[in-house]
């Protein structure tokens, strides 16, 4: 790719120049890049650092990883992504590995907290929703964005405290990844949507009408779970908890420790618990509870804004 080729986007309130296009990100005409992402060949360093049946290596402030038959990838001291891509490997399998683990990495690298979950807005404040794999958290955002509230982040929420040390979620870029069977749900056609892996059934939804792009301070997080059947369940997550589940749903957390940054995620996970609600969701899996749970999240919200 030539020079012109390379453009200049924004995500996470930083300015990312990229040789790879990233249809996901919104275009800026700032010209100083906070992150830039190249092509570079990494099999020798690579050689070099990995060892049989492992695919990460990781020291402070770079993490090397690789993704058979689609490329490998290093991130490095907060601001360079560089990409050596295997032969016939697909950009959009690149682009899912640059918006994924690459930035996740590259935030944490940066001093920002990335959760693995969707964040919307409710009354001028951001809800994280957060969970395991298969939880239903895109699910659970887009049935809120059905009912008129927006979105700020979908899979990486990107946190930070700000000089009142109130916890600030800064929007990501105005995308969804849905399921066909959540598509279904929804009423909503496949056709015209990009898979987010050729031959997948996982969809890229825009969402541009309903993305806010300004940063909001976070109220809450909401963890979803799941159970074979029964009722709904909400119920308060206290103390000691918040911290882990703080752990647990950061992104990638396994690279929180080889990163050498265990104390700086500790102090800053203290700094935001005591200042949000925190609750567990309980959903059984026997039946579609989206909108359910929206109208259980909107009550509880209320009923906090009111104690408040």
């Amino acid at each position: 790719m030539k020079d012109k080729d390379i453009k200049m986007y924004t995500a996470f309130g930083l300015n990312i120049s990229s040789i790879y296009d990233l249809p996901e990100l919104y275009l800026t005409n700032k010209t100083t890049p906070d992150i830039t992402i190249i092509k570079q060949d990494l099999t020798k360093q690579w050689a070099q650092f990995s060892e049989p049946n492992r695919y990460f290596y990781v020291s402070e402030k770079l993490c090397l990883f690789q993704v058979p038959e689609v490329a490998i990838f290093k991130i490095e001291n907060g601001n360079t992504i560089s990409v050596s891509p295997y032969p016939n490997t697909h950009d959009d399998q690149i682009r899912l590995y640059l918006l994924g683990t690459c930035m996740g990495a590259i935030l944490m690298q940066r001093n920002i907290l990335p959760l693995h979950g969707s964040a919307i807005a409710i009354n001028g404040k951001a809800y994280a929703i957060v969970g395991d794999s298969g939880a239903g958290k895109s699910t659970l955002a887009s049935a809120f964005l059905k009912r008129g509230y927006q979105l700020l982040s979908d899979d990486v929420i990107a946190l930070t405290l700000n000089e009142r040390e109130i916890p600030i979620v800064t929007p990501s870029y105005p995308q969804q990844k849905l399921w066909q069977e959540s598509l279904n749900h929804f009423g909503m056609e496949s056709q015209k949507l990009r898979p987010i892996i050729e031959r997948e059934t996982k969809f890229a939804v825009p969402v541009k009408s309903q993305f806010i792009s300004r940063p909001m301070p976070l109220a809450g997080v909401i963890e979803l779970t799941k159970k074979e059947s029964g009722q709904t369940e909400i119920m308060p997550i206290q103390d000691l908890e918040r911290l882990h589940k703080i752990f647990t749903h950061t992104y990638r957390n396994f690279l929180i420790q080889r990163f050498g940054i265990m104390e700086w995620h500790f102090n800053t996970s203290a700094k935001m618990v005591n200042k949000l609600d925190f609750f567990q969701i309980r959903r059984p899996e026997s039946h579609f509870t989206a909108y359910e749970l929206v109208d259980l999240i909107l009550m509880n919200v209320q009923k906090e804004e009111k104690v408040i």
